[in-house]
This record gives C-alpha cells, sequence and structure tokens, in this order.
C-alpha cells in the first residue's frame, strides 16, 4: 500500500499540491456560514475527517473499514451543511487501496450510493449550496466511480509484479542449485576416479623406492601423467560453467528502465577484463536488485549508470532522480539492500548508499582475483 500522503504516487510535488487545495479548499465552503457554530463544527469535521484519512491508510482490516466508514461519514455531514462534497475524492483513494475484493466492492457500492443520496437530498434542502457547482458536483461523481477501480487495479498489478519478481529470484535460485550439484557431479566424476588413482600410485612409488628404483619413477611418470590429464578435464569443465555477463544483463537493464519510463544513461565499459566469473556474477545480481529499486520505489525519471574499473577494485554506480532513501538506507527493510550486502561480503565488496537530489548507490569490488593472477 501507498504512503497515506501519496495521493499521485509518482508525483510527489503534485501530491503536496492536491493536498494543500483539499485542506486550504473546505474553508471557502465552511466560513460562507455567518454561524459561529457551524464554523466551529466545520473545523472541527475537518480535522477529523483528516484523522480518520491517516489512520485508515496505516490500518488493517477491519480497523480500516472502521475509520474509512468515519469518513464516508463526516463528508456526509459536510455536504449537508457546507456543501462540501470533494472530501470524497480522499476516501476514493482510501478504498482503492484495499486489497480485499470483497471489501473493496462492500465500500465502494456503499461509498457511491451514500454520497449520492448526500447529494441529491443537499439539492432538496439547500439548492442554492450546490446548483452554482453542479458541474464540479458531477465531475466529483465520476471520479469517486472511476478512482477506486484504477487505484486497485494498480495495486492488483504490483501485486502482480512483486509475486513475479520473487517467482524470478526462486527460479534464479533453483538455477543455481541445479548448476552447483551438476558442477558436483561433473568433478566427482572427473577427478574422483583419477585422484584415487593417484593416491594408489603414491603408496606404490613409496614402497617401489627402496626396492625398484626404475619402477618407482615409471610410477612417479604416470602420477604426472594423471594429474595432467585430470588438470585439463577441470579446465574444460570451468570453461563451460555457466556465466552471466555485465553486458549481457546491461541490456536487460535497459529494456526494464526503457520500461518503466525511466531514461537511462550509461557510462564506461561494462566488459571488464581479467573479472573472474564469481565476481562478474556477484557484481550482475547486484546491478539488477539496484535497478529493480529503481524501478519500484524510486518514482525516478533519469538513471544513470557508470562503470569504472582501477588497479585495485571495479566500481558500478547507480544514480537517479528520485525519491532519496531516508537515512542513506539504514534500518530500511524490502528493499534487496541486506541481500546486495551479504552478496558483497562474499566477494569482499562494499555497497554505499548517499542520498541527495535522489540516490547515489556505488557497488565496489576489489581487484583480489587479478592481483593474485599478476603475481
Amino acid at each position: 500500500m501507498y504512503s497515506w500522503y501519496s495521493v499521485f504516487p509518482k508525483s510527489p510535488w503534485l501530491s503536496i499540491y492536491a493536498w494543500v487545495v483539499f485542506c486550504i479548499l473546505p474553508f471557502f465552503f465552511i466560513l460562507r456560514s455567518a454561524s459561529p457554530f457551524n464554523l466551529t463544527i466545520g473545523i472541527i469535521l475537518l480535522v477529523l475527517f483528516f484523522l480518520s484519512y491517516y489512520f485508515s491508510a496505516k490500518s488493517k482490516n477491519g480497523l480500516m473499514y472502521m475509520w474509512i466508514s468515519f469518513e464516508i461519514v463526516i463528508t456526509v455531514v459536510m455536504t449537508l451543511l457546507f456543501g462540501y462534497v470533494y472530501l470524497s475524492l480522499f476516501i476514493a483513494f482510501s478504498i482503492g487501496n484495499i486489497r480485499r475484493p470483497v471489501g473493496f466492492f462492500i465500500i465502494y457500492g456503499l461509498h457511491i450510493a451514500i454520497l449520492i443520496g448526500a447529494i441529491v437530498a443537499g439539492f432538496f434542502l439547500e439548492i442554492e449550496l450546490f446548483l452554482p457547482q453542479i458541474h464540479f458536483v458531477i465531475i466529483t461523481v465520476i471520479g469517486v466511480v472511476l478512482l477506486p477501480f484504477n487505484l486497485y487495479n494498480r495495486q492488483k498489478r504490483d501485486l502482480l509484479q512483486d509475486q513475479l519478481e520473487i517467482a524470478r529470484e526462486r527460479i534464479s535460485e533453483l538455477m543455481i542449485i541445479q548448476e552447483r550439484e551438476r558442477i558436483a557431479r561433473d568433478l566427482h566424476d572427473t577427478l574422483g576416479q583419477k585422484l584415487s588413482m593417484i593416491g594408489l600410485k603414491s603408496d606404490l612409488a613409496s614402497r617401489l623406492m627402496d626396492r625398484d628404483i626404475e619402477s618407482a619413477k615409471a610410477e612417479i611418470q604416470d602420477i604426472r601423467q594423471i594429474s595432467s590429464t585430470a588438470l585439463k578435464e577441470v579446465r574444460v569443465l570451468v570453461s563451460g560453467m555457466r556465466r552471466v555477463k555485465l553486458k549481457d544483463e546491461l541490456v536487460r537493464v535497459q529494456q526494464m528502465l526503457k520500461a518503466a519510463e525511466i531514461e537511462v544513461d550509461i557510462e564506461g565499459n561494462p566488459n571488464f577484463p581479467d573479472v573472474s566469473p564469481i565476481v562478474e556474477n556477484v557484481l550482475v545480481m547486484c546491478l539488477k536488485e539496484a535497478i529493480n529499486n529503481v524501478v519500484r520505489h524510486s518514482y525516478a525519471k533519469r538513471c544513470c549508470i557508470i562503470f569504472e574499473q582501477t588497479e585495485k577494485a571495479f566500481v558500478i554506480r547507480i544514480n537517479d532522480n528520485g525519491i532519496s532513501i531516508a537515512q542513506n538506507g539504514v534500518n530500511l527493510p524490502g528493499n534487496g539492500l541486506d541481500g546486495m550486502k551479504e552478496r558483497l561480503e562474499f566477494v569482499n565488496g562494499k555497497l554505499s548508499i548517499k542520498s541527495d537530489n535522489g540516490t547515489q548507490l556505488k557497488i565496489m569490488v576489489p581487484a583480489v582475483l587479478k592481483q593474485i593472477k599478476e603475481g
């Protein structure tokens, strides 16, 4: 469920503008009443409405329905006393965030019926309050009818996307497990017999060393030949390991950002030379998780991906202009940052986050394997 203040989830500034308008506008209707009593009642009703709206966004199950019912009652009173029907748009937003189909359709139907009944009753009680704004009232009723369905369908779509993402991650984990089992079988079949043969021939060579030096040399020569053959087979096996490359993942990342209507800039070369398969796979998984966070949580319009390589490290930077992460991601659940940190720790890598006009995320893995190779 979206934040209680986020009337337009992808446009935070537009949400603030809507809140200012809908918080100030009721006073134009309330102040038209010359009675101090009605003025006091109107202000109290507004405060109670926005408190109910806040608690309805924070509550779950039965409490949510209770607070929405309070909102509907307050809106009816505001409609009959002051002709102000526009609070019903906030109720429509609350109803659209209900995930249970039965509860959604019950509250949705009751809200429309009660609102229309209150408007009709208001026309009979004091037509002067409604006739000058009849066109705005009609637009409000249309919004009350259409807005909950739009929000409800978006909630379902987001839920399905989350489930699909979980399924994809599960499939990836199963593929990794399957690949590990295959490698284990291949290693067993490739090395098991040869290592046993090397052990037997080593024992035999040690026993022949004192009695028949020529036979011992022949056994040692056989051990050398067997180990050389085993080494070649291991190299063939490792070369056949499944490896995900950054440049291939980058293509999928660009497609994902384009589908989310986020402009993407690529700087640097994703083809890191001398990067090991393990490190590259970790970088690929972290890049994918970071872009998922940008698409699903940042509400950004632009994202820049920078690839850098120094003598000591492989670095990927992901910068977006969306909503900044509070406290630089500390104690922020559900965004995959912990998983990224765990993967990077496996290869002695590091994840750093900064929030300044968006989010700047830095993925760094030391080029240890390259240094070992050169040494």
